[in-house]
This record gives C-alpha cells, sequence and structure tokens, in this order.
C-alpha cells in the first residue's frame, strides 16, 4: 500500500478533489482543516468507497496547532508520504494595495508562509530520515500575476514562492519532491477550473516527480 497524504486546508473543492484522486490510487488520507463538519463529510464519503481515512481539526495560521493536528493524524495513520498544503484565502483580505493594512499582510502571510513552514517543520523529519516524499502545494494567481488590486496576495504568494523554490533547491537531493500548482483563474464546478483537473495535476507532480511547478491558466 501506498504512504498515507495529508491535506491541510482541506474543503469540499481542491481539498476532497485531491483527497478522492489520492485514495484511488492507494494512499491512505488525512484531512486537516479548520471546520470538523467538513472534513468529516469528506472522510465520510472516502470510506464509504472503501478507502481509508482520518481528520483532525487544525489552525494553519497557528504553527503550534498544526503540529498538534499532524501528529494526532500521523498517530491514526503513520506518517506521512505526501503532504499537500492548500488553504482557502481569506477573502476578506483582498483589497487595493493602498487600503491594505499592516494587519492584513501579517494575517495573509501567517496563512500562507508561516502556515507552509510550519506544516513543513512538522512532516520533514521522517521524510528525512526515509529518504522520500512529496510536499504539494497551491497557490493562486496572484504568484504569477501580481495586481495592485489584490495586494496581500500578490505579497503573501511572492513570500511562498520564494520559500518554495529554497526547498526545491535544497530537499531533492536528500529525496524529497517539492512540487506546487499555480492557478490562474476561479476554481469551482463550471467555472475556470475544475477541482479535479487541479487535483490531477497534483497528483502528477507527486508521480512524475520531475518539473517543482505547474502554472494552469
Amino acid at each position: 500500500m501506498s504512504g498515507p497524504i495529508f491535506v491541510v486546508g482541506a474543503g469540499s473543492g481542491i481539498g476532497a478533489s485531491v483527497a478522492r484522486r489520492f485514495a484511488r490510487e492507494g494512499h491512505p488520507v488525512g484531512l486537516v482543516a479548520r471546520s470538523r463538519t467538513r472534513i468529516d463529510a469528506i472522510v465520510g464519503d472516502l470510506r464509504a468507497a472503501g478507502h481509508q481515512a482520518a481528520a483532525a481539526t487544525g489552525d494553519i495560521t497557528d504553527p503550534g496547532d498544526v503540529e498538534r493536528a499532524l501528529g494526532d493524524l500521523t498517530s491514526a495513520l503513520g506518517a506521512p508520504e505526501v503532504v499537500c498544503v492548500s488553504p482557502l484565502p481569506d477573502i476578506r483580505l483582498i483589497r487595493p494595495v493602498l487600503d491594505t493594512t499592516a494587519g492584513d499582510v501579517r494575517d495573509a502571510l501567517a496563512l500562507t508562509v508561516v502556515g507552509a513552514s510550519a506544516v513543513v517543520q512538522a512532516v520533514l523529519p521522517d521524510m528525512l530520515d526515509r529518504g522520500t516524499g512529496t510536499l504539494l502545494f497551491t497557490t493562486g494567481g496572484a504568484a504569477v500575476r501580481p495586481s495592485p488590486e489584490r495586494a496581500v496576495s500578490a505579497v503573501a504568494y511572492a513570500g511562498l514562492v520564494s520559500y518554495l523554490d529554497l526547498l526545491a533547491q535544497t530537499l531533492p537531493q536528500r529525496g524529497i519532491h517539492v512540487g506546487r500548482v499555480t492557478i490562474v483563474g476561479a476554481v469551482g464546478p463550471g467555472l475556470t477550473h475544475e477541482p479535479d483537473d487541479i487535483a490531477e495535476h497534483l497528483w502528477h507532480q507527486h508521480a512524475a516527480r520531475r518539473e517543482p511547478v505547474t502554472v494552469v491558466t
């Protein structure tokens, strides 16, 4: 059996699609989100389809809380082979650059850069000990098309991209693939990108382990 995948920031869109896609390949699935109701529904669907799944609540903006949640999933399913970090952006923070406050920037960085680094620090020791693993991330289109009308997205994704680029320069020689999928346009049923299509790109990132960046337009 393939090792577990942990999806951090799981929801009914990309997170649920990633969970289903990897479950079909034999990966047990662990889900982390702030809302227990949301992830319990996804876990129920996975189990009904015959897959192994577990859930834990955790706030990605709180490093200690996300470390605890990932520890709970590790106790339930074992150390992850794959971790996918895909939290929903906080749309309340998105406004023009001249209207963006220091607090907006702080909160956006906590959700993206701080959250990503907290997840990586929690799961990396086991991956390094094994000499294998995959770290997957999603970003919005502001990572490649920054706009002054969506200031915190541009700032936060710039920080996240820098962090992921540094990981991608460091970890492959230790057997760990770092990949990201940047999504330009809206994601959702009937919108520019279907969640299942994004999940397929993330699966390919893990399975092929070649290019570290996929931009979906």
